[in-house]
């Protein structure tokens, strides 16, 4: 893999020939790296409280199938004409991550998680970004939610990590995303906005770098976390404002939605079209979004939905108006991003030929559970690597965990496990290695 000084001094000296196609280099690397397959780029969409596997197993499909001469059930129908890249998976598990109201850290990192509780190692999301072709952004994260709660918590901490104690956070508030991403090529009071902020951000730096020097050794290495979290997104400003040309190409309009939204669902859609934009561009290779952000919230009055919060983990969701809504408006988000990808060029195909997308809920089945089925929904066949077109049951004694081995090992990582110690294994893990079902 390319170091970042390497990548940013190709994308400075060569931008104009490797993007001539709409490609940042790093697309290019993707494109070029192809022919040893494996996906290139993978999107998590995790909504909270639960996904009830009625919702999405079509009726009368007891054992698995192909879905070639079955419709979709009404909350997913919206993938209906997507169904042949379509990969539904009941029966795998995560009793071991105790999810109750929520997995949090536990549900992409395949442990035992809580709410409070940091995580205990690095999230699968996190580490493919690392095993995936590099990107000037290796992960990104957005989360959704009540508008309240994503003007007065901007970003939030619940489901993804780099490691044990060490969370990533959720980008909630489109304008500060957008500021971020695109700043440095947007006018008027946004360009304005951003390089205020950079001068601000640069200052600060330097004074958490200079006093970090005055502290005990010991104090030093836990305020140096501090102090590279500035140096990451002041150097991420600066590897962006290199390729600020081909931005411009990809940068999604700012309406009124951004500043005056009427309902959260303008923020959760703005958001959408961030992380799109960021994947198609090529600056990230991950992508991770956050329905209800790993907690027990979240809020859907544009949809026509008053209920919002825990009150929704307290439903049943199968012919529940409230839950088709809600789960429909997941699919047609899944819809926008899978046409926005195959309208991108890469290699002799486009982007999807070689993403895969992984949609399932931080919580298993339903709200206050065990954990004992946690239904997944794969979208993306990376050339004929995963299995696609079918429903796959089963039996109950394989964890998310192997899911999540198979996905590294389709990465190109030998691994035989995911977060799981022998010990663990032996209780919860029927098996080894990746979840043969689910590769062609």
């Amino acid at each position: 893999m390319l170091n970042r000084r390497n990548m940013l001094r190709g994308l400075m000296m060569a931008t104009a020939g490797a993007c001539g196609g709409g490609f940042l280099p790093g697309q290019a690397l993707a494109a070029a790296a192809a022919a040893s397959g494996g996906p290139k780029r993978i999107i998590f969409f995790l909504q909270n409280q639960g996904f009830d596997p009625k919702t999405c197993v079509p009726a009368g499909m007891a054992s698995s199938g192909s879905l070639a001469k079955v419709q979709l059930p009404e909350p997913i129908r919206p993938l209906e004409r997507f169904k042949e890249r379509l990969h539904i998976i009941s029966g795998l598990h995560g009793k071991h991550t105790s999810p109750s109201h929520s997995a949090f850290f536990g549900a992409l990192g395949g442990y035992r998680g809580g709410d409070g509780v940091p995580p205990s190692g690095a999230t699968i999301d996190y580490e493919l970004s690392r095993a995936l072709p590099e990107t000037l952004l290796p992960h990104l994260c957005i989360g959704m939610d009540s508008i309240e709660n994503m003007q007065t918590k901007p970003t939030v901490a619940t489901l993804s990590a780099s490691g044990a104690g060490q969370p990533i956070f959720m980008h909630s508030n489109p304008n500060h995303l957008y500021q971020m991403l695109y700043g440095g090529i947007a006018e008027g009071s946004i360009r304005q906005q951003h390089e205020a902020r950079s001068q601000v951000m640069d200052r600060i730096e330097w004074l958490a770098e200079v006093k970090g020097q005055q502290l005990p050794v010991d104090e030093q290495r836990r305020y140096g976390q501090y102090v590279n979290g500035f140096k990451d997104a002041n150097g991420l400003r600066d590897r962006l404002s290199a390729v600020s040309e081909h931005l411009k190409k990809f940068a999604p309009k700012v309406d009124d939605r951004y500043a005056n939204p009427e309902f959260e669902t303008d923020w959760h859609d703005r958001l959408l079209d961030l992380g799109i934009s960021a994947v198609t561009s090529g600056v990230t290779n991950t992508l991770t979004i956050g329905s209800g952000r790993g907690e027990i919230f979240g809020a859907w009055k544009g949809l026509g939905v008053d209920e919002q919060g825990h009150n929704l983990g307290h439903m049943d969701q199968p012919d529940n108006p409230i839950w088709v809504k809600i789960r429909q408006y997941n699919s047609r988000m899944l819809v926008r991003i899978m046409e926005a990808l195959e309208n991108t060029p890469e290699g002799n195909g486009s982007m999807m030929d070689s993403t895969l997308i992984v949609y399932t809920s931080n919580n298993a089945d339903k709200q206050h559970t065990s954990g004992a089925n946690w239904p997944v929904m794969l979208l993306g066949n990376c050339g004929g690597i995963f299995k696609s077109g079918c429903f796959t049951q089963l039996d109950g004694t394989r964890p998310i965990n192997a899911l999540y081995t198979t996905l590294l090992r389709a990465a190109g990582q030998s691994v035989d496990c995911f977060n799981m110690s022998d010990h663990m294994a032996k209780q919860f893990d029927s098996s080894t290695g990746p979840l043969r079902e689910v590769l062609a």
